[in-house]
């Protein structure tokens, strides 16, 4: 059972992934249509205080994939090399472009059509990656045995279309809750087009993937025709309720739906497709590690769930409400401040002292590097040490590790190494 517990970390995972980083890549390919400098980086600021951490759900799955669903690990990703290299390619330039463009005083057009050409280059990748895997990728004994072009399917090309305008959609739907103004009642105004055509991507993808998927979907099985049918009807309520929403207040009303609709259409494909991971054949008992990797990774990236969720959780409460550009002159009135003024020279001369940093960054180095070690000595990558190290000589190392980290911390803290006051001003 395990190893459907490890299915359902990686499907978590990547719906999380869909539902938050969704939404910003459809701002990002919104921007592109968008000819108001003002607006665009409008756009761009309110993007760049979520989308680092929405980003971090990708990272979850590919590690729950790769540990505890190896099988599909080894057989998706050299079926699929080059439309996820240039999918982490254009999400590396994409924060490039979200980053420098927060910077810059004023909106930096060249920053922009970066940032709205790669959030779509990322999210056509996407929709090739999935199209492809649900068209199947030919394997044999876990091992990927087809040719360097196999994802690329007259399928894969409408989920990369129908990927598009989900995230267009979702992303209307953020823009109607978190702004005000013309971007306001322009997000409202797309809403329903948008909604449109995710219905029309729906239907055509959902009846193509029973020609396109090689393993013949079975719903002639009650329970799972059963599932299916909840999950599309739960959808087609939520389309429903975000139809009627845009344009209209309350603002989150279209978003909470459209999230509804993108989580209930990842269940349907899920209930029609499992046990099978990758068509034809690949289950999840097949795919699966042995159970000691799964035990590990059920513990670490269990673990890691929910303070990835407290980040988004807090990242969300302090950038609640309304986006509001920053009032001009703000910077200007910080050196009048004469407590601030005093101050500045104590600061400037903290940040100057390395010595105190260089030990803070070399101690967690270290303890970096025995947290890896002991990750790799349960995992027996280096042969037969694991006979010697069993699960409780593994937290014992771990509990000394952040015990000795956090001490050497407070040390520091007491010290005045870590004077954020200081530093801020």
């Amino acid at each position: 059972m395990l190893e459907y517990a490890s299915y359902g970390l990686v499907l978590l995972a990547l719906g999380a992934y869909v539902l938050l980083d969704g939404y910003d890549l459809g701002i990002g390919i919104l921007s592109l249509f968008d000819r108001s400098d003002q607006r665009r980086k409008e756009y761009n600021e309110l993007i760049a205080t979520a989308w680092d951490a929405n980003e971090s759900w990708i990272i979850l799955a590919g590690v729950a994939l790769w540990a505890g669903l190896p099988g599909v690990y080894a057989t998706v990703l050299p079926g699929v090399y080059l439309p996820l290299v240039v999918m982490l390619l254009a999400i590396v330039l994409r924060g490039t472009a979200i980053e420098l463009q927060s910077a810059a005083p004023d909106y930096r057009r060249g920053w922009g059509l970066v940032f709205g050409i790669s959030s779509l280059v990322a999210t056509v990748c996407q929709g090739l990656v999935a199209g492809g895997v649900l068209s199947g990728l030919p394997h044999r004994g876990g091992v990927f045995t087809g040719g360097t072009r196999d994802w690329l399917t007259p399928y894969s090309m409408l989920c990369a279309l129908g990927l598009v305008a989900v995230y267009l959609l979702a992303g209307a739907a953020w823009l109607q809750d978190k702004t005000t103004g013309t971007a306001h009642d322009r997000a409202g105004r797309l809403g329903r087009p948008l909604l449109v055509a995710v219905a029309a991507a729906g239907l055509v993808l959902g009846f193509g993937l029973r020609v396109a998927d090689p393993q013949h979907l079975r719903f002639d099985q009650p329970l799972r025709a059963t599932l299916f049918g909840l999950a599309v009807a739960v959808a087609v309520v939520c389309a429903s309720i975000a139809w009627y929403g845009f344009g209209r207040r309350p603002d989150w009303r279209p978003f909470v739906a459209v999230a509804g609709t993108e989580a209930a259409g990842l269940l349907a494909i899920v209930a029609a497709t499992a046990p099978v991971v990758v068509p034809p054949g690949l289950t999840v008992h097949a795919a699966a590690s042995p159970h000691g990797s799964q035990l590990f990774l059920l513990i670490g990236v269990g673990g890691c769930m929910p303070v990835v969720l407290t980040y988004n959780i807090y990242a969300w409460w302090v950038f609640r409400g309304k986006f509001a550009q920053p009032t001009a002159g703000t910077e200007a009135a910080v050196p009048s401040d004469s407590t601030t003024a005093a101050e500045r020279p104590t600061a400037v001369a903290s940040a100057t002292e390395d010595g105190p940093w260089a030990a803070v960054v070399v101690r967690r180095v270290l303890l970096t590097l025995l947290a890896v070690a002991v990750a790799a000595v349960s995992q027996d990558i280096f042969g037969g040490v694991r006979a010697w190290i069993d699960p409780a000589g593994v937290a014992v190392f771990s509990v000394t590790a952040l015990a000795l980290w956090i001490r050497s911390d407070r040390r520091s803290a007491a010290a005045g190494d870590f004077n954020l006051q200081a530093a801020e001003k």
